[in-house]
């Protein structure tokens, strides 16, 4: 089947119930182009309390028959949305860029790939997610059954708008819930696409269902009477908000998945050209708009003169990558959007006012489109903006450390706890300083990486709860304890 969706045919309505649909909300979204700023469209779908209703309403129509679906017809329907997900993949990359700015070898095929390899790792767990049972030496028989949450949804991030997907949906529908998608209104159009292939790969009425809107569209959901889960990943003050949300509304279960100011401490002993590599490529992928970008970075005073130089180097080597996302050899695309250019670039403008001295970088490139040059910042002021918040964008602080006992307490002295990483040769320092980290993840000799068999997530105000692996099946079901009474 094919794919008719494009720049030139863009989809731009809600998908209920396996069709699109107009939205009962007349308000509409407008999207533009950040390689040039141009518009894109002015009328996407916002769904509204209407639409969330009415996709929620399907939702559990289609429930008590979803979670009794044999489990290899569930995993047979799952796998063939991966290979269609694959099959359609440069497609879906194409609607993605057109609004993120992602070159497709950087960026976007790793995204579908990781969408796809989401839904087949996760239908891999049907018949294998089992549950536990207790001896009955007392006289009863204590089973524990993992059960179905109900309707759920997910919130998903303008900047993995279709490899989120995979990391939301692929658990919440291999453990018979139905599923409720809401993109970022500022990349709609690859997750939007993905209701023919929902369709064509067998997935029944009901069971996997698009919401496009804003964030009043996520509020709907977070705050929804009979919606039982909602997964989100964006910033932390949205984040709050929907965890506010459902404690009001229903108590639904969250998972949160937020923001991160994550270091990367780099002693005398490491391998140097693989931590400058990992650290540049760490704050530079995706433009920098990562949660778990390397934007600190602490380099012991034995080698930080070698580092700098080294680390300078590779920054404007990743300037000369910066380009139109459609052309061959660009390697990192604009900005999302005008709002987001405007915010990095005041983080750079101010961070030169006394905050720090401005290694390289910090220019604007061109005169169209959001492009901004991979910036790095030394001699960081640690009570300054751009050392403690999350700027999401190529821009990264680099300050020089004497011993271990202060860099620890440095890198912990944050309210972010997503991701870290130590570099260094020697293995007895390295799992020391990996325990002492106060974080999710922690990378030794790497950092800023996520594999779909292990928790992904982070401490403190970086999230609550984890994606991936056992974990993310875990959090899209109820334990259900059943005691039976052996002696009648």
């Amino acid at each position: 089947m094919a794919l008719n969706w494009s720049p030139k045919n863009l989809p731009k309505h809600i998908f209920i119930n396996n069709q699109y649909v107009e939205s009962q909300s007349h308000n509409k979204i407008s999207v533009h182009n950040p390689k040039d700023g141009s518009l894109i469209a002015n009328d996407v779908a916002v769904a509204g309390a209407e639409d969330v209703d009415a996709a929620v309403a399907a939702a559990e129509k289609a429930f008590p028959a979803w979670r009794k679906v044999l489990p290899t017809e569930r995993r047979n329907i799952m796998n063939k949305f991966a290979d269609l997900v694959e099959q359609h993949g440069v497609a879906l990359a194409e609607l993605t860029r057109v609004s993120l700015g992602a070159p497709y070898e950087a960026f976007g095929a790793f995204e579908v790939g990781l969408c796809a390899e989401a839904f087949r790792y996760n239908a891999a767990w049907i018949d294998k997610f089992g549950g536990e049972s207790w001896p009955q030496d007392d006289g009863f028989l204590k089973i524990v059954r993992n059960e179905p949450l109900g309707v759920t949804a997910g919130i998903v991030p303008w900047n993995g708008p279709v490899g989120t997907i995979g990391l939301k949906a692929a658990p919440a529908l291999a453990t018979g819930n139905c599923f409720i998608l809401k993109p970022s209104e500022k990349t709609p159009f690859s997750s939007l696409a993905l209701g023919t292939l929902i369709k064509e790969a067998g997935f029944p009425p009901g069971v996997f269902q698009i919401l496009s809107g804003d964030g009043s569209t996520g509020a709907l959901l977070a705050s929804h009477m009979r919606i039982r889960k909602v997964s989100f990943t964006g910033s932390i003050p949205t984040g709050k908000k929907i965890q506010e949300m459902a404690a009001k509304s229903n108590l639904k279960r969250v998972t949160l998945e937020l923001g991160g100011k994550s270091p990367a401490v780099v002693f005398d002993d490491c391998n140097l050209e693989n931590a400058v590599t990992w650290t540049a490529n760490a704050i530079t992928a995706n433009t920098g708009q990562v949660c778990f970008a390397a934007s600190r970075v602490y380099v012991q005073e034995g080698i930080y003169d070698k580092f700098i130089e080294k680390y300078k180097e590779a920054m404007k080597t990743k300037a000369k990558e910066v380009g139109d996302p459609n052309e061959k050899g660009v390697n990192i695309g604009p900005l999302v959007d005008e709002a987001q250019f405007n915010r990095v670039r005041g983080f750079i403008e101010r961070g030169q006012q006394g905050q720090g001295k401005l290694l390289v970088g910090g220019q604007r490139i061109g005169d169209k489109g959001f492009y901004l040059e991979p910036t790095v910042f030394t001699d960081v002021d640690i009570n300054s903006e751009i050392h403690c918040q999350e700027i999401f964008g190529p821009v990264a602080v680099v300050k020089s450390f004497k011993t271990e006992e202060e860099i620890m307490k440095l890198s912990n002295d944050t309210n972010f706890g997503l991701m870290a990483g130590v570099f260094t040769q020697d293995i007895n320092k390295a799992l020391r300083v990996a325990s002492d980290f106060d974080s999710g993840m922690v990378g030794v000799n790497c950092v800023s990486l996520m594999f779909m068999q292990t928790p992904f997530g982070g401490s403190k105000e970086s999230g609550v709860g984890r994606e991936c692996g056992i974990h993310a099946l875990k959090a899209f079901t109820e334990p259900k304890t059943i005691m039976i009474n052996l002696t009648y």
